[in-house]
């Protein structure tokens, strides 16, 4: 019943806001009867693991979601933070609520400060506090540029509650400290259970901000801080690489289809060929946990995913490279596109894993169409959505990631959002190393990159120095390139291309689909509704339009409101 009731005022703490930076009087926070125990303290903590993202941020038009970017269109409507025609929100709940976020860390830390006991029985407590924190600063920054720096909690009569913002590179040098204590407090990996906070993932989470804002001043310029911040993100993610907890998950009954089923891992339930569960993954270092009874996904995700709203781009489909370790333009393997099948020939295996291939065979989630056997032979053709596929619409690109095979309910799909997983760790110590020395070495590429690409590509060439000179190639683009090609639909791309400073000519171009005149399509590829451009492609959408602004979203109107110091985004009007 005592748990009940601090449940309970923990809750009524979390809904009154009062200003502009979500902060209560302090008076407010300091429950007496809520800092007893270590148990306290784990329970305050426990309720910012409902502050980390979700299917809805990403695979759907959330924060983070690739539909906002060049590579994925909504076949239900034009985005339009992609086209670069958002405008100026009255409120966007998401600058408030980081601040809420942090204000609830902040408690914590402070309670921890004249915590009388063992300071070990809650150090987990305290690292998560910290994790948080530096996360949530972050997020600002990603979305908003210089924010308001609050690392203790506020009156309501404070000065910085109408304070300017603060220095980007100094709000997110903080959270690197932050992360940095979270990374000494929390538990080892061997330590937790499913879709709890380790001591790695606090680490693989500094590599993320520390790389981010080093190559946003780099791509910009400005030169002071970046390579502090490179080193920063280098030497975070080879702790982890070194500390060895994780490793690229690979089976080898999936073979080249462990990348696929990967991310649809489920217990209770045979959710790929090998009967797999979540306990079998050795690459997801933070999720968000779901449970099929008790915590279930809540959205028609293999109905979203499935060959239906997710509409690809051309731009994506020429970025997979070829078998022979070059890009389509390059590559003597390359078959072209005369025929539908074409392209898919002779190419990185993820590219049929993400987007679907004319001619495949694809299963659903409902009595009618989900796999049998799983043999992928008589029983299960006979039952499945699309005993060959045959695409004839919108670009004649469409995802399949994300999609179960099993009968399932919709919406009661449960396996876990990777919030952070090993392979970003790999590829950000690549980047990181690259952008912060102008090279990198084989051995370095060896480590981290070439076990990502190798997953199942055990006979494509591994990137390398000699690869790139003998062919005319730029490293840096080709790391990128996997980037881009491994976190396809995860989140990352519209942020990626800010931060490289790219935006601005990748966003404008018209999002392109198959190449129609001359080939297969013309004959097979259903009617034919949008405008081609000069090359012969479908333009799906053309008239995009992306200017400097659009690299940070504007603060909204409530915000400048409560504190006209805080000052608009440059454009913003």
């Amino acid at each position: 019943m005592n748990k009940i009731l601090k449940s309970l005022s923990i809750a009524a703490i979390a809904l009154t806001a009062t200003s502009c930076l979500e902060l209560d009087p302090r008076e407010q926070l300091a429950e007496p009867n809520m800092w007893n125990t270590p148990e306290d303290f784990q329970l305050f903590a426990n309720q910012m693991y409902g502050w980390t993202l979700t299917y809805g941020d990403i695979v759907y038009d959330g924060i983070m979601s690739d539909k906002r970017s060049d590579l994925i269109e909504d076949k239900n409507g034009l985005n339009t933070v992609s086209n670069g025609t958002n405008v100026i929100p009255t409120g966007d709940g998401y600058y408030s609520g980081n601040y809420d976020r942090i204000r609830r860390c902040n408690i914590l830390i402070e309670h921890a400060a004249g915590w009388g006991g063992n300071r070990d029985d809650i150090a987990h407590a305290l690292g998560m506090a910290y994790f948080f924190r530096g996360y949530c600063h972050s997020e600002l920054v990603r979305m908003y540029g210089d924010a308001i720096l609050v690392n203790q909690t506020i009156d309501t009569d404070d000065p910085r509650m109408n304070a300017k913002r603060d220095n980007r590179q100094d709000v997110i040098a903080s959270a690197i400290e932050d992360l940095k204590k979270a990374g000494e407090l929390l538990k080892p990996a061997s330590g937790i259970q499913a879709g709890e906070l380790c001591s790695d993932a606090a680490y693989a989470m500094l590599a993320r901000i520390a790389l981010r804002e080093g190559t946003w001043q780099k791509s910009r310029g400005n030169m002071e801080r970046c390579g502090e911040f490179l080193d920063e993100a280098a030497k975070a993610a080879r702790k982890v690489i070194d500390n060895a907890n994780f490793s690229i998950f690979y089976n080898a009954g999936l073979g080249e289809k462990s990348y696929r089923y990967m991310f649809l891992l489920e217990d209770g339930v045979k959710s790929n060929p090998m009967g797999l569960g979540k306990a079998d993954n050795t690459e997801f270092i933070f999720v968000r946990h779901y449970d099929p009874e008790l915590s279930r996904h809540g959205k028609n995700l293999t109905i979203e995913c499935l060959n239906n709203a997710q509409i690809v781009s051309r731009k994506m489909a020429n970025m997979y490279l070829c078998q022979d370790g070059l890009p389509v333009e390059k590559s003597k393997v390359f078959q072209g596109y005369d025929r539908r099948i074409s392209e898919w020939n002779n190419r990185d295996n993820r590219m049929h894993q993400q987007i679907s291939r004319p001619g495949d065979a694809f299963w659903g989630n409902t009595a009618q169409n989900c796999r049998v056997d799983w043999l992928g032979e008589e029983a299960d053709l006979a039952h499945c959505a699309d005993a060959s596929f045959s695409p004839a619409s919108s670009t004649r690109y469409f995802n399949n990631k994300w999609a179960t095979e099993h009968e399932c309910q919709s919406g009661y799909e449960s396996y876990d959002y990777p919030i952070i997983r090993y392979a970003e760790v790999l590829l950000t110590y690549a980047e990181a190393v690259c952008e912060r020395d102008g090279r990198i070495s084989d051995d370095d590429l060896d480590i981290s990159l070439n076990l990502v690409r190798g997953r199942v590509n055990p006979d494509m060439p591994k990137l390398s120095n000699k690869l790139v000179n003998d062919n005319g190639l730029d490293m840096i683009t080709e790391i990128r390139r996997e980037r881009t090609v491994e976190f396809y639909n995860e989140g990352f791309r519209l942020d990626d291309l800010k931060r490289w400073n790219l935006a601005k000519t990748e966003m404008p171009k018209p999002f392109l689909g198959v190449k129609w005149t001359g080939t297969e399509y013309e004959t097979k590829g259903g009617t034919l509704t949008y405008p081609l451009d000069s090359d012969g492609c479908i333009i799906y959408e053309g008239n995009r339009q992306w200017e400097e602004k659009n690299d940070l979203y504007p603060l909204p109107i409530d915000q400048l409101q409560l504190n006209p110091n805080l000052g608009q985004n440059p454009g913003w009007r």
